[in-house]
């Protein structure tokens, strides 16, 4: 979760400053961190694709999962903190979850409150990013990752027994976890996959030889023509709560069959991925990061190698860029962030519409 360029953040402040001139949206809940939104309507004329599922607070990095019939938003939850932006990410200082649900896409939204909090994981040091959640024998597990006491980010996990929490944490992260953003897979055989992993803030650099180097951060990114770093996964155990092999890295090759070099920042992973499923083909999707595209890849085993198919959707409002792809009744929808109530990179909202696919399976593009 990098910094903006100079010309982006000056837009940005000079748009911030319009919108302190706007009337507030309403909203149902007088929280301290609630967002003043913008009527982006009259204040900027921009149009969006879809709206903000709840106004209330802030919300990002949505991961969307069907239980029991319902939908569930496992989103991180935005704060202002007042701190300066930079390429590690320290603006971005969310201490706690709050999990959304709905009966339907377009549905009612319901705020189920603090389902996870700094202070409840022992382990714990600062900044609660974006999370996933799996369901498997009567228990729900909510995956986090969050800076250690060292300032290392590590995957956690929590239990509950409802889908919404509150959630205990193990008192431990998971053994040989790393990096940022969590996104679990389960496959229709029940295994399930974890995969991990987010440059630049995310530390993913810091992890190239295997062991932990926080020393020289900007330079153990591989330079522009060495092969780019991929995510990171491996499979849960049957308790998920460890995995249950070594972390393996994942492949992502071009059309080519080549791996992308780190310099090719319209294609190479930086954050945020995704596993689905359709037709017995598996679709990793990611951020590129610093070029604000969603991309797919597909192959043919959870554990590729993925090969790139292209682009899923355009630049968001915002800097960063964060999805999950989820089937509900037979519709395949997109759950993704932009910056439509404040304007600023670090204080998001969550969004839904739908994915719709080409007659070969490929992911028809989006632009939000």
């Amino acid at each position: 979760m990098p910094v903006l360029s100079a010309a982006l953040a000056a837009s940005l402040a000079l748009l911030s400053s319009c919108d302190n001139k706007a009337k507030p949206a309403e909203t149902t809940e007088a929280t301290a961190q609630e967002p003043t939104a913008k009527d982006s309507a009259t204040s900027t004329g921009k149009k969006y694709l879809a709206k903000p599922l709840i106004s209330t607070i802030y919300t990002a990095d949505p991961s969307a999962h069907v239980f029991n019939g319902k939908i569930y938003v496992y989103p991180s939850h935005d704060i202002e903190t007042g701190m300066p932006e930079n390429d590690n990410g320290d603006h971005f200082a969310m201490r706690d979850y709050h999990i959304l649900s709905m009966d339907s896409i377009g549905g009612k939204v319901t705020d189920h409150g603090v389902a996870l909090d700094t202070k409840d994981i022992p382990w714990a040091g600062r900044q609660l990013w974006a999370p996933d959640a799996a369901f498997k024998n009567g228990t729900y597990y909510l995956y986090f990752p969050v800076k250690d006491k060292q300032d290392i980010f590590r995957i956690g996990v929590a239990t509950s027994k409802s889908p919404t929490g509150p959630f205990k944490a193990e008192p431990k992260p998971i053994a040989g976890s790393m990096s940022i953003d969590p996104a679990v897979f389960t496959d229709t055989d029940g295994k399930s996959y974890m995969y991990v992993g987010g440059i630049w803030g995310g530390q993913l650099q810091r992890w190239r030889t295997g062991k932990y180097d926080g020393s020289k951060p900007k330079e153990q990114e591989p330079g522009p023509k060495e092969t780019a770093l991929g995510p990171k996964m491996a499979r849960l155990s049957d308790d998920m709560l460890s995995f249950a092999e070594p972390v393996k890295e994942v492949q992502i090759l071009g059309q080519d069959g080549k791996p992308f070099l780190s310099g090719d920042n319209q294609h190479r992973f930086f954050e945020g991925g995704w596993m689905h499923k359709y037709n017995g083909k598996y679709y990793f999707s990611y951020s590129t990061g610093d070029t604000h595209l969603l991309v797919y890849a597909t192959g043919d085993s959870p554990y590729g190698p993925f090969t790139y198919q292209g682009v899923l959707m355009n630049p968001v409002e915002g800097w960063t860029t964060h999805h999950s792809i989820v089937e509900v009744n037979g519709k395949w929808y997109i759950f993704y962030h932009d910056t439509e109530l404040s304007g600023k990179t670090w204080l998001r909202n969550v969004k839904v519409t739908e994915l719709k696919r080409k007659p070969d399976g490929g992911l028809e593009l989006i632009n939000p």
